[in-house]
């Protein structure tokens, strides 16, 4: 079994102004920095074999300062990891998003969650294959880390208006070359059921 904690970025502007990014290469802000940091120190408390990251500029500054924090080698960059693509969406805010469907305006070029699904997962069981029984960090997306999760609980998570937070960790494992869910923000996943799992213990 391979263990895969799924973090996402630290915050850019965009993130603080509540516009889409999607494959837009918008850097780290100070305070998604400062994120990073806090992420690499409380990851610190496990040992880890490796980091790797989407290539875009936010992931990959917040895996650098993630490796320095844990003593791990520099970040391994694996392009599948990077975010959905929003198409005409991306540098929106939802009321500007609202406005143009008011005016029936559609979104164009926007990535299926199942594409980013079917990019991803093997991605991440590759890397499981070549690092058995390792314990990774996979610095990613809101999108793609989203996608994933409602692939393996069949749409139960994420509730409607819950967020993956930047620089927040989610556990997932491979096990017989297949991707699931473990922890989703600390809480773990049960089917059909939400219930904490303070200690993270694995069945």
């Amino acid at each position: 079994m391979t263990r895969l904690e799924l973090v996402r970025h630290g915050q850019t502007d965009w993130n603080l102004a509540g516009r889409v990014q999607g494959s837009t290469d918008i850097p780290l802000n100070e305070v998604g920095r400062q994120q990073a940091h806090e992420a690499g120190r409380r990851l610190a408390a496990s040992d880890w074999d490796l980091v790797v990251t989407s290539p875009l500029s936010r992931a990959h500054e917040t895996a650098r300062i993630i490796a320095r924090e844990i003593g791990a080698d520099e970040p391994l960059v694996v392009d599948a990891l990077r975010e959905r693509s929003f198409g005409t969406a991306e540098g929106l805010t939802g009321p500007e998003l609202d406005e143009r469907r008011s005016r029936g305006e559609s979104v164009e070029g926007r990535e299926r969650r199942h594409a980013v699904v079917d990019r991803v997962r093997p991605a991440l069981e590759q890397l499981a294959s070549e690092h058995p029984d390792a314990a990774i960090l996979v610095v990613t997306h809101g999108g793609v880390i989203g996608s994933l999760v409602r692939a393996a609980t069949a749409y139960e998570w994420p509730i409607a208006g819950q967020l993956i937070e930047n620089a927040s960790s989610h556990h997932f494992t491979v096990r017989d070359g297949a991707l699931g869910l473990v922890e989703f923000a600390g809480t773990r996943w049960k089917p059909g059921v939400v219930e904490p799992d303070p200690l993270g213990v694995e069945a």
